[in-house]
């Protein structure tokens, strides 16, 4: 696949130090049609190579009970960075750094910070590699640049999908950010983690445009999802059985907050928080996701029943506010 780098030398120096008989592949959407390929160089080496159809959503999401159950002793995941500190399986991590150039795409992003001084920059890990071409563009443009580095990622200015700290960290000493990358997913998660306005630059098309008009879709859609779910009087408190969005402490601790409020709680484990799955259960009148947030914030129309975040059930709780999520708290910190 043409615009990233799969290190296929670095795949096979590192099977044969490691020795590896059978491997995992485990790729996310936009890299799985180049599985097969990579699982040829991968049996050259002498491995089995076996490929994981399943989603990959994440660094969260390595497919470590996959790779038990099948004997694998190692696991090839493509497209992030680690995020896990402990690994039941050995994963090798090859991040897919993107090979095209982003300086098209930062440019026709440039008028559309006309308001903005101070400039915020995030990506994901496919393009940290050129922060510091974006940033020279926008300092000659006349910008003030920061790029956050709060130490849980493992990159300057790298955001994923439920992980905005790196932008957060800089939030209120910027007026807007740029995200450069591919589609809305990572932007929309920049904007709403910290409430300022963003800009894409996308180096796959060499466009930009901002995602104010999703955003303010997005909150409206959660403060009716907030009002609804104030109303109910059973909530499902969801468990991820996924290893890196498993937090059972988090949700005991919503269950035993909800029920001091009068309302009726079960913990429900889950695998895939889907809409065949919960509709399963009809008296339940809202969900609380313990798990990766997007689910709730990205996929709202789908469920018929509120799916709440962590941070949004802390409003119906007192905990916090609809103007604190307003202000960027709609992801923790």
């Amino acid at each position: 696949m043409k615009g990233f780098d799969f290190e296929e030398e670095r795949i096979k120096q590192e099977l044969t130090r490691l020795n590896a008989k059978r491997v995992l592949l485990q790729m996310p959407e936009g890299l799985k049609p180049e599985a097969p390929r990579i699982a040829k160089i991968v049996e050259k080496t002498g491995a089995v190579a076996i490929i994981s159809a399943d989603p990959c959503y994440g660094a969260c999401d390595v497919a470590t009970s996959e790779a038990e159950s099948l004997g694998a002793d190692l696991i090839i995941h493509f497209g992030h960075a680690k995020m896990l500190k402990h690994e039941k399986v050995p994963t090798l991590y090859v991040e897919a750094r993107a090979t095209l150039t982003v300086e098209a795409a930062v440019v026709a992003a440039v008028p559309l910070l006309t308001e903005y001084k101070k400039v915020g920059l995030s990506t994901t890990v496919q393009h940290v590699q050129t922060l510091d071409v974006v940033r020279e563009i926008l300092v000659r443009a006349g910008k003030v640049i920061e790029v956050g580095d709060a130490g849980r990622l493992p990159y300057a200015g790298q955001v994923v999908g439920c992980d905005f700290s790196n932008a957060k960290s800089v939030a209120a000493n910027v007026d807007a950010f740029l995200f450069v990358g591919g589609g809305k997913f990572h932007a929309l998660g920049v904007a709403l983690a910290t409430g300022k306005p963003t800009v894409i630059a996308d180096p796959y098309g060499g466009i930009a445009y901002s995602v104010g008009a999703e955003v303010q879709k997005i909150l409206k859609q959660r403060y009716a999802s907030i009002e609804e779910a104030s109303r109910g009087k059973t909530f499902g408190v969801l468990v991820s059985l996924k290893l890196g969005q498993k937090r059972l402490e988090e949700a005991l601790a919503i269950k035993e907050s909800a029920e001091k409020m009068g309302k009726t709680a079960c913990l429900f484990a889950v695998r895939e928080i889907q809409p065949d799955v919960l509709v399963e259960f009809p008296t339940v009148d809202a969900y609380v996701n313990t798990a990766c947030p997007r689910i709730s914030l990205d996929d709202a129309s789908r469920f018929k029943k509120p799916v709440l975040t962590i941070q949004e059930f802390k409003v119906i709780s007192g905990e916090s506010s609809w103007e604190n999520l307003l202000k960027g708290g709609l992801f923790e910190n």
